[in-house]
């Protein structure tokens, strides 16, 4: 794993980002102590399946409604 210092991921980071895209694991370090690390981003093998609670969730019919007076009080910080 290749540690680079700060100062040189600055200036080459879209070739970083390329090579971690790549699948190569980059160390980031300042003064040389590593600080970061710069892995590629996980792929999602599968698309999420939309719906799974379908059936078990109800929005009732006043979800938007405004809330009663003595509750907005409360959120302002106001004593009921």
């Amino acid at each position: 794993m290749p540690v680079i210092n700060l100062y040189e991921a600055k200036t080459r980071l879209s070739q970083l980002v390329d090579r971690a895209a790549g699948g190569e694991e980059i160390v980031i370090a300042k003064a040389g102590r590593p600080l970061a690390r710069l892995v590629p981003l996980g792929a999602r093998m599968e698309p999420r399946k939309l719906g799974p609670l379908r059936g078990q969730v109800r929005v009732s019919e006043d979800f938007d409604d405004p809330l009663p007076e003595s509750m907005q009080r409360g959120f302002l910080g106001e004593t009921p």
